[in-house]
């Protein structure tokens, strides 16, 4: 016959392991987030534009551009971007599409916009440059720069590329999972 206190223990011991198990269980779906894999989200930014100004004259009207006043500045037109790399994207460890252009605006500023993105949702999702060119599994060795959070897995979205940044080597643009460094897609930029 066992002894009675280790029978009395025994729902205690299995109180103990299933509380083990919820949490584990809640620990793991809050990292993870498996329902991602079924959201998804669309943005439609436009791509972006350099505002120009015109000086006024009396009356809130634009100033003459042919016989400039003192002070007057003549109406300026706004230059084209400038397309300075681009790329299609690959599917790495999950299904993505789309392709990714990096411009120059006239103010001398650059974008990097993703057109026709398509992607799984996951959690944490970043876009970045990175000079990377074919082996996405470890950004941490290459290194990278981090432009923001993906703004949404389908869609046009634009992201503004630090000024001091060195495009020349950069090479590739990755949907990156900084949670589980896990490359989503990528596209290798070509170009000047």
């Amino acid at each position: 016959m066992p002894p009675k206190n280790s029978v009395n223990r025994k729902p205690l011991y299995m109180a103990v392991i299933a509380l083990i198990m919820v949490i584990t269980i809640a620990v793991a779906l809050a990292l993870t987030q498996p329902w991602r894999a079924f959201t998804s989200s669309t943005v439609d930014e436009a791509f972006p534009s350099v505002a120009h100004s015109r000086s006024e004259g009396a009356g809130g009207s634009p100033a003459s551009a042919v016989v400039p006043s003192a002070g007057a500045t003549e109406a300026v037109e706004p230059g084209e971007p400038v397309e300075l790399r681009t790329g299609e994207f690959i599917s790495l460890d999950h299904e993505t599409s789309g392709s990714a252009l990096i411009a120059e605006l006239p103010d001398g500023s650059r974008v990097l916009r993703l057109e026709d993105l398509a992607s799984l949702d996951g959690p944490d999702l970043k876009v970045v440059l990175t000079p990377a060119a074919g082996d996405y599994g470890d950004l941490g060795t290459t290194g990278y720069t981090t432009l923001g959070a993906l703004k949404a897995t389908h869609g046009n979205q634009n992201y503004t590329i630090p000024a001091d940044l060195d495009l020349e080597e950069m090479n590739s643009v990755v949907i990156w999972c900084e949670r589980f460094s896990s490359a989503f897609g990528a596209a290798q930029l070509s170009g000047n």
